[in-house]
């Protein structure tokens, strides 16, 4: 599955959004990926993820256990790990820090690959293989859909990634014009309150 591929699926489910956005990161934007309309499609899903599946493969080799960042991390961590062959489970946060929780566990020389969904700022995902360092088992290294970042998220480990696009984020005090004149709107979940 090419880039283009990957970003028509994106277009297909309307996921592809422009305007402003403010990022989960409180970053802006003038681009938001809004991917649970492409995880409500599970064909869509299902291509995606086994492309990504195949990539992962093809850098790390066998891979026994996906560890995701809860929520937006599960439905393609799940999927990508159904075409591995390996085990699905995630990490959420308990105190604001990411932990294994549901009696999930990663056994002595499991090998573990973290698969998220976007990555933008890296943020997430260093949090995530954080909690891993915790367990027994090796992180091979860390997976995406798509990497806006443009490739400079800082990861400890190697990120594979279907699409690598490089979005302009913008901090809310350094806007530029056209983007300052947009109202902004937050469509993320990570400050939503339980």
């Amino acid at each position: 599955m090419t880039q283009d591929d990957v970003l028509d699926e994106f277009r297909a489910a309307s996921a592809l959004l422009e305007g402003h956005f403010v990022l989960s990161s409180g970053l802006h934007s003038s681009v938001f990926l809004q991917k649970m309309f492409v995880f409500q499609d599970p064909a869509r899903t299902e291509r995606l993820c086994r492309a990504l599946a195949a990539k992962i493969e093809e850098r790390f080799g066998t891979v026994d256990v996906v560890v995701s960042p809860a929520v937006g991390g599960i439905v393609p961590g799940y999927e990508t790990a159904r075409h591995l062959g390996a085990k699905a489970i995630f990490v959420e946060r308990e105190n604001g820090v990411f932990q294994l929780r549901r009696g999930f566990a990663i056994p002595e020389g499991a090998r573990v690959v973290m698969v998220e969904d976007i990555v933008t700022t890296g943020l997430s995902s260093r949090e995530c293989l954080a909690s891993l360092a915790e367990h027994p088992g090796t992180v091979l290294g860390a997976a995406c859909l798509i990497d806006r970042s443009g490739g400079r998220a800082e990861l400890p480990v190697p990120l594979v990634a279907l699409a690598t696009l490089d979005i302009p984020n913008h901090a809310p005090d350094a806007l530029p014009p056209d983007l300052a004149a947009i109202p902004a709107v937050k469509p993320g979940s990570r400050a939503l309150k339980a």
